[in-house]
């Protein structure tokens, strides 16, 4: 698909595809995130589990799962992001990458082909305009039984309220509160988010799958916006990881985003 066809995410997260891991990759806050998310991931599915990753980007967790013994295909709309991917995953066993954004998942085509399980980290499910669809198309690549993990932004994070308004952005403060597409920029390219509620997941999933549950991920423990402060406090940043283990399950609305978790309805 030319550049220019692509979705407005797409096209910025296609920009950034060179550069991300250097931009991101660094932020001790992301890595604390990414953890939490992984520990739920390795519950969730065990070894030898085939998995369909939503959003994948360059394939970090893909292939943190593949060395733990998963087995991934990884999605995600923008073809630059796909690519580094695959040069990543080359001569690693258990890996694929695909271009399909998470509302095209019903068009792969799999000859078939199901997976115990899905999971998608750090928001790329905000990008899309409805959730319908993604479900939808979940819902005939999942087995029943099988889990999908979802994390998506919270709609309401003390968090980023603190950070923003040290930093004198009451706009940024506000924003989650807002419904229906709100603008957002990475590398100098326009795009929208949406801030789904955990009603208006749970209302798309419910045809096919059953809520299981959800736990904050990044509670105690800051958004991005906090970096680079945050990374230069690494003892402050274990003691809130370590915070986020005991109370995220409990507070779990209150994360700078949220892992929902889903049970694929039997079929019939």
């Amino acid at each position: 698909m030319p550049a220019a066809a692509l979705p407005a995410s797409a096209q910025a997260f296609d920009h950034a595809a060179e550069s991300f891991d250097d931009r991101f990759g660094a932020w001790a806050s992301v890595a604390a995130q990414r953890r939490a998310v992984r520990r739920e991931l390795t519950e969730a599915f065990p070894r030898g589990a085939s998995l369909l990753e939503i959003g994948g980007g360059t394939g970090e967790d893909a292939i943190w799962l593949a060395k733990a013994g998963r087995r991934v295909l990884l999605t995600d709309a923008a073809p630059a992001m796909v690519r580094r991917a695959r040069a990543k995953f080359a001569g690693r066993p258990g890996l694929r990458a695909a271009v399909a954004g998470a509302e095209d998942l019903a068009a792969l085509d799999l000859g078939g082909e199901r997976f115990d399980g899905a999971f998608s980290n750090f928001a790329a499910l905000n990008c899309v305009e409805a959730l319908a669809p993604v479900a939808r198309g979940l819902a005939g690549l999942v087995r029943p039984g099988g889990q999908a993990l979802l994390v998506t932004f919270g709609t309401v994070c003390p968090g980023e309220w603190l950070v923003e308004g040290l930093r004198g952005r009451p706009a940024a403060m506000a924003r989650r509160f807002r419904r229906g597409p709100v603008p957002a920029q990475l590398g100098g390219h326009a795009f929208e988010v949406r801030y789904f509620t955990t009603a208006e997941l749970v209302s798309a999933m419910s045809p096919w799958f059953e809520f299981a549950g959800r736990r904050a991920i990044g509670l105690f423990v800051p958004p991005s916006a906090a970096e680079p402060w945050i990374t230069r406090h690494p003892r402050l940043l274990a003691a809130l990881e370590r915070l986020d283990r005991r109370l995220s399950r409990a507070l779990a609305a209150l994360g700078d985003h949220v892992l929902h978790r889903f049970v694929r309805r039997p079929e019939g």
